[in-house]
């Protein structure tokens, strides 16, 4: 019992401040619902950025390619993270470390010379020899 009665010491203030943060959320929350002002109509309930009425609908179909790009662009933001933090440890981690990261490294190009031979970075239309100007 007494193990139990320590640890709730321990955490007290962490629960104090988890209380009081839920408390002044629902204090902002209710206090904006009953000081706000209340406006309706027709303008209240259209879509708005920055006044400029919009040309169409938002449920367009875009590219399979502007994905693919998303998450290359992933990819590789994620590879720049891991070489960050390699590179803040390189002293530590020596020969066995670098190679870890060369390797890590090329399986990365290995996949980005893949994607650009496939053809998944070519967004140019193909041009075939009778599409050529001046033939």
């Amino acid at each position: 019992m007494e193990n139990v009665v320590n640890g709730i010491a321990e955490y007290w203030a962490t629960g104090l401040f988890i209380v009081a943060v839920a408390g002044l959320c629902a204090f902002m929350v209710g206090a904006s619902s009953i000081l706000g002002g209340r406006s309706r109509g027709i303008s209240k309930s259209i879509p708005f950025e920055s006044g400029i009425v919009g040309a169409g609908s938002a449920r367009q179909r875009f590219s399979v390619k502007f994905y693919l790009v998303a998450m290359l662009f992933v990819i590789f933001d994620i590879e720049a993270v891991f070489l960050f933090a390699w590179a803040l440890v390189i002293r530590e981690v020596g020969w066995t470390g670098f190679w870890g990261a060369a390797v890590f490294i090329f399986i990365l190009l290995a996949g980005l010379v893949y994607d650009s031979r496939t053809g998944a970075l070519d967004w140019a239309p193909q041009v075939g020899p009778a599409d050529k100007i001046g033939d």
